[in-house]
Parts: structure tokens; C-alpha cells; sequence
């Protein structure tokens, strides 16, 4: 629909006002024959105004002849209405003719990928892997094969559990679901063992089916066997089952940092300096300011790409480049002051690890004080279900 409206301009459209009784059954009539009217407005009930091609005009005269409707041009717009106005202004003219061709050729090209995931998640390095497979900004549609790209993108990579691909004009959307991390299930007739899927001390074992391989107090490693998918009977001898027990262990999470005495803060200021440039696909043209009266910054750098309609993008981006002054101070701290925001900064970053703060039944926090600063180091003891099956293979 926008595409059409789009071309409408390029070969001109009129606007049209058209009064009656049977306005209805004349917009009836058009869409029915899928003429393209667009911005309608009614006034006083019976007038109506409206968009159309020029090229659709004389078969409104017929349906509003029909349908007893007064029709009547308002008025004209789009590129040949243009340039019969400014027929005179030849270097007017070709400039305007050359855009409209640099717009219609850039129709055919992709100009902008738009990746949306469902929650939010996050895909690590999503563009790089997408242009591997064959979609990147400046490619022919005609060049673009669809479900060969997403096939790719599933065989390159294990966390996409959907992927789909929709073009709106210049615009390719790239929707994805990301793939939760599973372990592997075994099925209950299939023989196995329970391995350890973390390193910590045995607090519980209770063995539904098999032969335990350690006993409380032992100290497991990743990958060790708890669980025999074994069993042996004085007559029966030894028969292979699927493991079931339920594990649970000691497991130690520790972070550790240093906290200098004397530190330097990086504080903005308030001061900022805006320089703006041009991106034509890849090739970027800045507009200097000069050299930054800031001694220090950070730069931050926005890009926007310029596009008709909401997904007509052309291959043209303003980039604004923002320069913010930040000052260094000096911060001073007493050894208390070290240790606890040492131990402030740790306990943070555990607490994000840990989903289940209850199942904590122990921290740990040892402090070193040395010449220029405090090391910390916070642990966390942490009761956990552990084990995991694994296919007995023969």
C-alpha cells in the first residue's frame, strides 16, 4: 500500500473532492475495482476529499457519473506536477529526477535489518552470523533467499529455537526466539548413570534405582559418577537400569577484587560537543569541528538512517557524534572504607548468580590489607540439588 502511494507520487495524483448522496456506494465501488484512495476527510456529510492517481482518474469520473456524484480536482501534486512548475529551472528539474531515479533504484536493495527477539534475550554477535549467511545491508532482494538464509542460521547456531524473516520495503525484519539450555534427556527405558554437573562436598544422597558411587562427605568433581546405572543381585547377577536419586551438595561461589586506597573517578562534567556527518552505505563523511577543547572524553556515536516511509529505508544515515567532558578526581579511603565497598561490589555480583538466596547457608568474607589497597574475597556456601544423567553407551 505505502509502495503504491510512493509510485503514485513519482507519476503524480490529484486530489479530488466529490459531493452526493451515494458517497457509499461510490467508495464501495472503488474499492471493489482496487482503486487506491488515500487521506480521506468528509465534510458537511455528503462532500468528500481524497488522493488518486492520476492514472486512475477517468475511471472515478465513471463510477461518480454512475453513482451521481459531482467530482471535482482540487489539486495536483507529485514529481510531473513538479517539474511542469519549474520546467523553466532545468538544473531544478534534473536534480529532482535524479533523486527520484536514485530512490527508485534503491527500492531494490535492502537497507536496513531490524532484528527483534521475543523477551529480550540477547544473541551474541546475531549481525555478524546473518551476514555470513548471506543477509547484509546493500543486497539485491532478488539475490536473497529466505529460507535458505534461516536454515543457515539454525545449522550455525544451537540457542535460536525459531527464526522468521519478513521484507517491508527496504526493511528486512528478523524475528527470533531464543532456544532454552537443556540438559539432555534421557528416556526412562534407556540405561544410564548420574554424573556431577559441579565441583562441591556430598550432603544427601537418597538412590531410588542403581549403585551409589559416593556417600555423604565425599568431595565431587564435574563429569565424576554418583550414580551406577547398575545394579547386582546374588542370583540374578548385574543388571543395567536407568539411575534415579535425589543429590544434594555443598557448592562454593567465590568472587574476589582489590580496592585501591587512592583511586581515580571518571565524573562528567556537564560539557558536551556535537559534531554530525553523512553515511552513504559504507562510505562516511564527517563535517570537523576542529580539535576538542575537552582534555578528557567520552564519545558517544548515534547513527540514524534516513528513510521515506516506515520501512522505505534509502542507503543515506546522519551520524551524530557526541563528545561529553568527564574530569578525573582523586578518592581517597580508610581501610574500612576498602573493605566495604569491596565486599558491597562482591555480594552484588553473587547475589546475581544465586536464583535461590534460602538454599545460602554460609558467607565467607576474608580481607587482606596490603600497602596500596584491600584484596577481598566473599564466598558463598550453597546447598544444591546436583547430577545429571548420562546414557550408559556399550
Amino acid at each position: 500500500m505505502l509502495l503504491k502511494i510512493f509510485f503514485n507520487y513519482i507519476f503524480g495524483y490529484v486530489r479530488i473532492s466529490i459531493e452526493g448522496y451515494y458517497i457509499e456506494r461510490f467508495i464501495n465501488i472503488c474499492t471493489s475495482k482496487k482503486i487506491v484512495i488515500w487521506n480521506l476527510k468528509r465534510e458537511a456529510g455528503i462532500k468528500l476529499f481524497f488522493n488518486v492517481g492520476i492514472n486512475e482518474f477517468r475511471e472515478l469520473c465513471k463510477i461518480a457519473k454512475k453513482t451521481q456524484c459531482k467530482i471535482k480536482i482540487e489539486d495536483k501534486k507529485g514529481v510531473p506536477f513538479i517539474l511542469h512548475r519549474y520546467k523553466k529551472r532545468k538544473i531544478f528539474a534534473g536534480f529532482l529526477l535524479a533523486i527520484v531515479i536514485v530512490i527508485a533504484i534503491s527500492s531494490n536493495f535492502i537497507w536496513n535489518i531490524q532484528i527483534e527477539v521475543q523477551g529480550n534475550e540477547k544473541f551474541e554477535n546475531i549481525e555478524q552470523d546473518l551476514e555470513e549467511v548471506g543477509l547484509k545491508v546493500g543486497k539485491a532482494k532478488s539475490e536473497i533467499d529466505t529460507k535458505e538464509i534461516m536454515n543457515k542460521l539454525r545449522l550455525k547456531r544451537d540457542d535460536i529455537a525459531w527464526v522468521g524473516m519478513e521484507l517491508k520495503g527496504t526493511n528486512m525484519i528478523v524475528k527470533l526466539v531464543k532456544a532454552d539450555k537443556k540438559p539432555e534427556i534421557v528416556d526412562d527405558s534407556e540405561y544410564c548413570n548420574i554424573v556431577s554437573d559441579k565441583e562441591g562436598i556430598i550432603t544427601k544422597i537418597n538412590v531410588q534405582n542403581g549403585t551409589a558411587n559416593v556417600k555423604v562427605g565425599d568431595t565431587v568433581k564435574e563429569g565424576m559418577v554418583l550414580v551406577n546405572g547398575w545394579m547386582e543381585g546374588k542370583y540374578t547377577g548385574v543388571r543395567y537400569v536407568h539411575a534415579k536419586a535425589e543429590i544434594e551438595a555443598k557448592i562454593w561461589y567465590t568472587e574476589n577484587i582489590t580496592i585501591p586506597y587512592n583511586a581515580t573517578e571518571t565524573i562528567e562534567t556537564g560539557g558536551e560537543e556535537v559534531n554530525y556527518g553523512i553515511k552513504l552505505n559504507n562510505f562516511e563523511i564527517n563535517f570537523p569541528k576542529g580539535v576538542s577543547k575537552f582534555e578528557f572524553y567520552d564519545t558517544i556515536k548515534e547513527e540514524k538512517k534516513f528513510k521515506l516511509f516506515s520501512d522505505f529505508y534509502l542507503p543515506i544515515s546522519i551520524i551524530k557524534e557526541t563528545k561529553k567532558e568527564v574530569k578525573k578526581e582523586q578518592k581517597e579511603y580508610s581501610v574500612d572504607e576498602a573493605k566495604n565497598l569491596g565486599i558491597q561490589q562482591l555480594e552484588q555480583q553473587l547475589d546475581e548468580k544465586i536464583a535461590d538466596k534460602d538454599k545460602i547457608v554460609n558467607k565467607n568474607i576474608n580481607t587482606y590489607e596490603n600497602q596500596d589497597g584491600v584484596e577481598v574475597e566473599v564466598t558463598y556456601e550453597v546447598l544444591e540439588t546436583i547430577g545429571t544423567n548420562e546414557k550408559i553407551v556399550f
